[in-house]
């Protein structure tokens, strides 16, 4: 069987971290295997080093001084579909097309998606985008239960229901190598972390604001903050962010994308870890951080429930979240977390995948 999975970017997000770790264990299982990608401003591959048993085909996205976020999406959509086409009328045909976020399910005629989150978008051209990228695949996954009841809620679709893996092996070694963990305490002494960058969906102004209440009762705690990498434009939201922490007078240590090897010693050596999202399709970061035996505290999203469930800490607003950082810093993670993490695999997300695939293999030729 040969599957194209579709992402839009070559840089630690979390879709696009789902998409080649998904890749790689379809190979894995026999699969032929294909990611593509946009390298966007000049970039020629991946974040990480890509298992050699997958192709990558990295389409050129030329930086354009000046240009906005609707106009970006526009091109972003033309450049990997006139890739596509390319690529299938010269005989290189897939029996399965998986699209993983709504740029590259735009950039095909048809194709399998998996919906991560359902995102809430006013530029006129997201808009188009999103709903394309719900209504016009023939076939749907959803990460969780949670979206995937938005899904039916709000479109009568019916999505197949399949979790991420976790590399948590990666993470729990983290947790026991001193070597991984101290030069970030070394660095930062006690500290929380948060991962995504700053922006509205991170719920980071919110995080900022329970820090800044902890911070009074330990005043050797930091606030770091690493990733960051998106395609829309948050610079009023970090702006905000700034104003906030130069009223509050906090420090914030913002690292930008950290390098694979090193992410799982960061999140190892953290007090707590912040997972405060507004939205979520699944919560792969913070069962990355249970993973690494750091507790964790996250807003009480239903997906991050069902999810996570009791080995996490909720807090709903930055007063609730200040209360649980503060017990994960002076109490530690709670039981369980890091065999939760350990019980999702990625092994099993490819092999529902496969079957998914197989079961479609006539709808695809009917959509064709």
């Amino acid at each position: 069987m040969r599957v194209a999975l579709l992402t839009y970017s070559t840089r630690p997000r979390g879709g696009v971290v789902h998409t080649l770790a998904l890749a790689e264990a379809l190979a894995g299982l026999g699969v032929d295997v294909t990611v593509w990608t946009l390298g966007r401003g000049g970039d020629g591959g991946f974040f990480r080093p890509v298992d050699p048993q997958v192709h990558v085909e990295v389409v050129p996205l030329p930086h354009l001084e000046g240009e906005g976020v609707g106009e970006r999406i526009v091109r972003s959509i033309a450049v990997l579909g006139a890739a596509l086409a390319a690529h299938e009328q010269a005989g290189g045909a897939y029996d399965v097309v998986h699209a993983q976020d709504c740029i590259s399910a735009n950039a095909v005629p048809r194709c399998v998606r998996t919906i991560h989150h359902l995102d809430t978008v006013t530029t006129p051209e997201l808009v188009a985008c999103h709903e394309r990228a719900v209504v016009r695949p023939y076939a749907h996954v959803c990460v969780s239960e949670s979206v995937a009841a938005e899904v039916r809620a709000g479109w009568g679709l019916a999505p197949v229901v399949i979790p991420n893996g976790v590399e948590a092996s990666r993470f729990a070694a983290a947790a026991g190598d001193p070597a991984a963990v101290a030069p970030w305490r070394r660095r930062f002494g006690r500290y929380v972390l948060a991962v995504g960058g700053i922006e509205p969906r991170k719920g980071t102004l919110d995080l900022l604001e329970a820090y800044a209440l902890v911070r009074d009762r330990l005043p050797d705690l930091s606030l770091v903050i690493a990733g960051g990498e998106t395609l829309f434009d948050y610079r009023a939201y970090r702006a905000a962010f700034d104003a906030r922490a130069a009223e509050l007078d906090v420090e914030v240590q913002v690292l930008g994308p950290v390098d694979h090897a090193l992410l799982p010693g960061l999140v190892a050596g953290c007090a707590a870890f912040g997972f405060v999202s507004t939205k979520e399709g699944f919560g792969l970061a913070a069962l990355e951080a249970l993973a690494a035996g750091a507790p964790v505290v996250a807003r009480p999203l239903p997906v991050l429930r069902e999810v996570l469930g009791e080995h996490v800490r909720y807090g709903s607003d930055p007063g609730e979240m200040a209360e649980a950082l503060l017990a994960s810093v002076e109490d530690g993670p709670l039981p369980g977390g890091g065999g939760l993490a350990h019980r999702y695999t990625w092994r099993a997300a490819a092999e529902r995948h496969l079957d998914l695939y197989r079961s479609l293999s006539g709808a695809s030729a009917a959509h064709a």
